[in-house]
């Protein structure tokens, strides 16, 4: 695993794709693929890879479908279509069937004790906090 798989262990072919923009919500924010998937319940990255393994006329059926849903940009209402089928020109050609390899090995996959050693670092900078507060309240005589 090289030092840009550990910092951004998402593939960077769907860059183009998940950071294109879906529209405007109600509050004037762009709202991205990545944004919208999200908002939907989806992982973002695991989704278009299923999208770029469909070809091109399947992901745009699906993608359109999964726009329809999506109330956060009001335009979309009349516009799923349209935005669908640009959207899906942006997925990346020729992918294998099935996610791609590092987009499936950063989906649910943890490092072994990885989740280990996040709590001890919290248990002791929880330590070391009570030590500091109980330590200070004590030298006020």
């Amino acid at each position: 695993m090289t030092a840009r798989d550990i910092l951004d262990p998402h593939p960077p072919e769907f860059d183009r794709f998940l950071h294109a923009p879906v529209g405007e919500d109600r509050n004037g924010s762009v709202v991205t693929v990545l944004s919208a998937l999200a908002r939907l319940g989806l992982d973002p990255w695991t989704e278009t890879a299923e999208l770029a393994t469909l070809g091109r006329e399947a992901a745009r059926v699906r993608l359109e479908r999964l726009l329809a849903r999506f109330r956060d940009v009001p335009v979309l209402a009349g516009t799923h279509g349209r935005v669908a089928r640009d959207l899906s020109r942006l997925l990346p050609d020729g992918l294998p069937s099935g996610p791609p390899k590092r987009a499936a090995a950063t989906v649910g996959v943890s490092h072994p004790g990885t989740n280990g050693a996040i709590w001890a670092v919290l248990a002791i900078m929880l330590f070391l906090v009570q030590m500091f507060v109980i330590g200070g309240a004590g030298s006020g005589e």
